[in-house]
């Protein structure tokens, strides 16, 4: 690889805050939240054009493991029920709602909370304090580079993109081999009554019969599924969220990567939904609304923190007396290679719920760095667990809270006694 010299020159300094928040995902926005709402001035950066990651951009309009989730898990399902963008099947594993509902509500939410809000711009660097913590970001946008002081930050990319800037240590993949769980490109269908096509859509509970009529009915029309279990999810009214495709072996820490599985999975839902048409009434009714702008990831790093959450733990159901998420989501690895069905749990691996301790959300490298969301400290078996977006909230609520403690005391996260972050009052125990 050749390499070219970047000229040197000053950076201007764009904002000053206590709490920045790298990423504005399930997991992102709830630490952004919660920091503001305990009084730190806090700044959420998002790469995209709104709020809420895969929630909206990548049209995942479902939030799994929410029951019994108290905080702005229970605040979201409320409001979103009551502007009748959502709604709630008894004893659902799963809380369906409209993505573009929750854009306007996410941005609400911060609005009121007194969140400063900057899309369209990406971290690309860190710089030092004397203390050998971060003092600041470096982002890229239509304003050009700009450097964001602040005191503590949150790395809620998902990818754990702001502890890899900062060096910090992290793995990805499953272990011996390094593979990566496939990504996939959710689209949103329109056209068709549910209680026409009920067989061939899958519940907000698992309906195998119906994973399988799916399944027969696009390949027999030339478009097979490269995801096993392919899903026709209805959202509301006559709309239906489609997941049908793997792209695999890809990284989601490689912008060619992702642009490669974009362009094949579009391509993949396009042919789908024409196998769709080709079979006949009700389907010849069928349009393609949209496909999401973001393509979904479900794993890259796990950034290293001062507790790692294993397979052990979900082995034994481990309680902790720093809990901050009450995980009942089981072990969920998609297929690593084509053709091999389902996935893999691993050998006779068991599970229970388990707890999150606060510690897996503090960085072990970096000492103002706090991780929340799916780039937490986790082997790869838990990571396919907790990685489920009504996880994602309570961890972002649990960092923020911990930022905000921290900003106060003057001291580092990891210095906060748990007692005084137990008594703010954010927790999420089962």
């Amino acid at each position: 690889m050749d390499f070219v010299h970047e000229k040197a020159g000053e950076v201007p300094v764009a904002g000053e805050f206590d709490v920045i928040v790298a990423g504005s995902g399930p997991a992102g926005v709830s630490a952004a939240l919660r920091a503001a709402r305990a009084g730190a001035r806090t700044l959420l950066l998002e790469q995209g054009g709104c709020l809420g990651g895969m929630w909206t951009a990548g049209l995942l309009g479902w939030i799994h493991d929410h029951s019994g989730k108290s905080g702005l898990v229970a605040q979201l399902k409320r409001e979103l029920l009551r502007r009748g963008a959502a709604e709630e099947p008894p004893c659902s594993p799963a809380f369906a709602f409209e993505p573009e509902a929750m854009k306007l509500l996410l941005e609400e939410l911060c609005l009121e909370s007194s969140v400063t809000i900057r899309l369209y711009t990406m971290a690309v660097d860190v710089l030092w304090n004397a203390s050998g913590g971060i003092d600041c970001l470096l982002t890229e946008s239509k304003s050009g580079r700009e450097a964001w002081k602040a005191q503590i930050f949150i790395d809620a990319t998902g990818d754990g993109d702001i502890a890899a800037l900062a060096g910090a240590s992290f793995e990805q993949g499953e272990p011996g081999t390094g593979k990566l769980q496939p990504m996939s490109l959710i689209a949103m269908l329109a056209g068709v009554r549910p209680e026409e096509i009920r067989p061939y859509v899958n519940g907000w509970t698992w309906r195998a019969e119906a994973v399988a009529n799916l399944r027969e009915l696009l390949t027999a029309n030339g478009a097979p599924p490269t995801y096993h279990d392919a899903s026709l999810f209805h959202l509301s009214g006559e709309l239906f969220l489609l997941m049908a495709s793997h792209q695999y072996q890809v990284s989601g820490t490689s912008a060619a990567d992702l642009t490669a599985a974009t362009i094949e999975a579009r391509r993949a839902i396009h042919a789908q939904v024409a196998a769709l048409r080709r079979s006949g009434p009700p389907w010849d009714r069928i349009r393609l609304v949209s496909t999401a702008e973001r393509i979904g990831v479900r794993e890259t790093r796990r950034a290293a923190g001062l507790y790692t959450v294993t397979a052990q733990d979900l082995a034994e159901g481990r309680r902790h007396a720093d809990a901050v998420c009450h995980v009942n989501f089981g072990i969920d690895i998609h297929a690593l290679t084509p053709g091999t069905g389902r996935g893999t749990v691993g050998p006779k691996m068991e599970f229970h719920p388990y707890d999150i301790p606060l510690r897996a959300l503090i960085s072990r490298d970096i000492p103002n760095l706090l991780l929340a969301g799916r780039c937490i400290s986790g082997d790869f078996y838990a990571h396919a667990s907790y990685r489920v977006t009504g996880n994602c909230v309570p961890l972002g609520e649990a960092a923020g809270t911990l930022a905000a403690l921290a900003v106060r005391e003057k001291t580092a996260p990891a210095r906060i006694p748990f007692s005084v972050f137990e008594a703010a009052g954010t927790l999420h125990r089962v």
